[in-house]
C-alpha cells in the first residue's frame, strides 16, 4: 500500500523537518520532494504534514506514520540483505563518549544490529580525549565523541552550547570560589570551564573529581558542586546555574564521527550514515 520511495521521502522530511534538506539529502529537487509527501498522504487518506511559509510540522497523523514507514523501510532493508546475500560482515570497533552513550545512540546501535547481525560490533565507551587516542592508536575502527567547535576534524553531527549545571537548591556566592564537579586533565569541560571563568576573574576549586558521566551526576545531585554538560544532555532533574550564578558563556561544543583510514569501509560507512541519518534523536 506504501511506496518505501515515499516513504523514505517522508522520514527525511520527518528528519530535517526541512523540504530544502531532505531534497539535498536524497539528491531530488525539492518538488519531487513535495510530489512524494502529497502522494503518500492520499494514499493514507490523512494529512501527514502541516506546512506554512516558515515551519514544517508533523501532524499527529504524521507522527504514526514516522513510526510506521521506520519500521517498514528497515524491514525492507533486512529482506534486500537477505536474499541478495550481500550481507555486511566483519567487525566494527566503535567507540562513544559516555555521555552521548546515554542519549538515543543505544537505539541507533540497536538498530544497526537488526540491519546488520552480522557485523560483530564492539563497543567501547570512554572519555573523547581517551578514545581519539585509540583511534589514532589503530585500536577503534570509529568514534563517536565531542571535540571543539571548529576543529576540521571527523564528520560533524550536531553542534551544541555548553552549559554550568547543578542541583536546584545549590547556592554559589558571588564572592565565594566557584566549585567545579570536573574530570580529571586533560579533559575538554575542564579547560573549557576554568579558561571561562579565569577570564571572568572568577575564583574556583574542583570540589569533586570524576572519570565518567555517572559520576559527574551523582555528584551534580547531592549538591556538592557546579558541572558542564552540553546543553541537549543535561537530564530533567538538573538546571542551568549559570545566569543565577553570574557565571561567563561557555561557548559550544560539537559532536563529530572520526574514523579509522586503515578500517573496512563498508562497516564504517553504514554506522556513520545511520549515526548521521539521526543527527536530531540523538538527545537525551
Amino acid at each position: 500500500m506504501f511506496d518505501p520511495v515515499l516513504l523514505r521521502t517522508f522520514v527525511a522530511l520527518a528528519e530535517t523537518l526541512s523540504f530544502t534538506q531532505a531534497a539535498a539529502r536524497l539528491q531530488l529537487s525539492q518538488p519531487t520532494v513535495s510530489q512524494h509527501v502529497r502522494r503518500l498522504e492520499k494514499a493514507a487518506g490523512r494529512a501527514l504534514v502541516a506546512r506554512d511559509t516558515r515551519l514544517v510540522r508533523l501532524t499527529d497523523n504524521g507522527e504514526a506514520m514516522l513510526g510506521f514507514a521506520r519500521s517498514i523501510l528497515a524491514a525492507e532493508d533486512q529482506a534486500v540483505t537477505y536474499f541478495t546475500g550481500s550481507a555486511m560482515r566483519g567487525r566494527l570497533r566503535f567507540g562513544a563518549a559516555d555521555d552521548l552513550a546515554l542519549t538515543q545512540l543505544p537505539q541507533v546501535l540497536r538498530d544497526f544490529r537488526q540491519l546488520y547481525p552480522q557485523i560483530n560490533l564492539e563497543l567501547s565507551v570512554a572519555q573523547s580525549g581517551a578514545l581519539a587516542k585509540r583511534l589514532h592508536a589503530g585500536q577503534l575502527d570509529l568514534a563517536f565523541l565531542k571535540q571543539e567547535s571548529g576543529t576540521a576534524q571527523g564528520r560533524l553531527v550536531r553542534r551544541d552550547s555548553l552549559a554550568w549545571v547543578a542541583h536546584q537548591d545549590l547556592r554559589v556566592e558571588e564572592a565565594a570560589p566557584v566549585p567545579l564537579i570536573a574530570y580529571p586533565s586533560p579533559s575538554l569541560s575542564r579547560a573549557v570551564a576554568i579558561a571561562a571563568l579565569e577570564q571572568a576573574g572568577r575564583t574556583w576549586r574542583v570540589t569533586c573529581n570524576v572519570r565518567e558521566v555517572n559520576g559527574a551526576l551523582a555528584a551534580a545531585r547531592a549538591g556538592i558542586g557546579i558541572a558542564v554538560f552540553p546543553r541537549s544532555l543535561i537530564p530533567g532533574d538538573l538546571t542551568e546555574v549559570g545566569s543565577v550564578a553570574g557565571l561567563p558563556p561557555l561557548g559550544t561544543i560539537d559532536f563529530a564521527l572520526l574514523d579509522n583510514p586503515r578500517a573496512a569501509r563498508e562497516p564504517v560507512e553504514a554506522l556513520a550514515s545511520a549515526i548521521l541519518a539521526r543527527p536530531g534523536n540523538l538527545k537525551s
